[in-house]
Formats: structure tokens, sequence, C-alpha cells
């Protein structure tokens, strides 16, 4: 599939982001096709990084998120830049009758949907490839959306802000699972040190990755929206109710908003 920028994701083995894409990565005009090849390098051994160097957790944090969506039995969830499916498959377990994951990088579909098969709750998932920005969704179709640590991947996320709240229904709820540095040291002096210097080495030498991708990843939480800029982007489109759930000490944040009735 071709990325929002139409052109091809570069190879695995090259290095995406260097030197001076560090400053600011969202302001790459080829920043799709970047992310994009950056998640195929470091599909195989995602999930390994993720438990390792959140030290467990990152599914914590999904876990708060489904709880703040309040799924109502038979609702309809689209997890969008799903991955390799740990949040999706959490909201699996709830009473939702059917649940879509959505990412644009086959390598990591192809591990979510390996990891559902032996699931009780595996027939009400289905994968999808697809793009944040254009949904192949219809209008209001959905009680709950959510993305975890994946809008900062987007282009444009107030596009992809704007694709959420069509394809909600009216009451829907969006959750927005995101990394953000905690504001008070000696959290944020730890954060620096950790997320800096000790863990882009340490998640690139598990990973075996060339691409970059662990170098863009405290690069591209620095560059980010604000706490409070992200919640006025979610006002912008329509949404009300915003709000933001500090979790660990402010090293993620749990965001949650209201389609209108």
């Amino acid at each position: 599939m071709a990325n929002p920028t139409g052109q091809p994701a570069p190879s695995a083995d090259t290095p995406l982001w260097a030197g001076s894409d560090l400053a600011n990565p969202h302001q790459k005009s080829d920043k799709a096709a970047r992310v994009k090849g950056m998640f195929s390098a470091i599909a195989p051994s995602y999930d390994l990084n993720n438990r390792l160097h959140s030290f467990g957790r990152d599914q914590a944090w999904r876990k708060r998120a489904v709880q703040l969506a309040q799924v109502q039995p038979g609702d309809t969830v689209l997890d969008i830049a799903c991955g390799t499916g740990d949040l999706t498959e959490q909201f699996a377990a709830t009473s939702a009758s059917r649940v879509i994951g959505i990412d644009f990088t086959p390598a990591m579909l192809d591990i979510a949907r390996d990891k559902v098969k032996p699931r009780p709750y595996a027939p009400k998932v289905e994968y999808r490839e697809g793009d944040a920005m254009n949904l192949d969704v219809a209008d209001a179709s959905a009680d709950v959306l959510s993305i975890a640590f994946g809008i900062r991947n987007v282009a444009q996320p107030s596009r992809a802000f704007a694709e959420f709240f069509r394809v909600l229904k009216p009451g829907g709820r969006v959750v927005v699972l995101e990394f953000d540095r905690p504001r008070t040291p000696p959290m944020s002096w730890g954060y620096d040190l950790y997320c800096g210097w000790i863990m882009p080495r340490t998640a690139t030498l598990i990973s075996g990755d060339r691409s970059g991708a662990y170098k863009y990843l405290p690069a591209s939480v620095d560059s980010f929206f604000t706490r409070d800029q992200l919640q006025q982007e979610l006002r912008k489109v329509g949404f009300l109710d915003v709000t933001a759930t500090p979790l660990t000490f402010g090293i993620c944040v749990c965001y949650r908003a209201i389609k209108p009735r």
C-alpha cells in the first residue's frame, strides 16, 4: 500500500532518522514514508521493547484507556494505529461486539493477526490496512475510537482528529494515549536521562534496528503537541468534555473526549 505521500516506504535498513532529521521530525515532508519504514524495521521486536522499556507499564496504560472509553455491550470499537494489536485485544476482551484494528504498516498487522488467532475473542476482531487521515469507515459508525502512541506519528494530526470525529456516532468516545514529559523534577530529570540516552541505545541493541526508530521516539515526543495543545486540537474539530489523565507520574497521558449528540 502507498503511504499518504504517495511515495514508497524506504528500506528497513535505511537510516531514516538521524542528525538534523531529529530536530523536529514532524516537519519532514516525507514523515509518513519514514514512519512506515521505521515500523516495518522494528515490528519483530516491537512488543518486547515495549514491555522492557516501559517496565511493563504499557499494558497498564492501555487498560486505563479501555476503562476511560466506557465500552457498552454491543459497541463497535475502532483502534487506529493499532500496531501489533495490544490495545485492540484489550478492547476485544470487553463487551464490545466488534473491534476493528487499523494500521498502515503491513508488518505490524501480520503480527497482530497471528497474536489474536488463539484468543477466545478472535471472532469479533478484524484487522485492516488503512490511513488514520483517510479512514475507509462510514460516517457515524463507531461507538469508541482509540489511538495509542500513534497520533504523533501521523503526518497531519488535525486531519486525523477530524476523521475520528466523522466516524464516531453522536455520543461516541475518543481516547488517545500518548507520551508526555513529566513536569516536575526529579521525574523530569530521570525521564530525560532514560528516554534521551539509555532507552535509544538498549532498544536499538535489542531490535538490531538501523532505521533510527528509537532516536525518533524521544525526538517526536519532545517536539509534538503539549498537553494543552492536544486538548485544543480535539476541541477544534468539535469534541466536547475533553480531559487529560496523567499516568505514571505524567510519562503517559490518556486523553478522552466525546462527540456531541
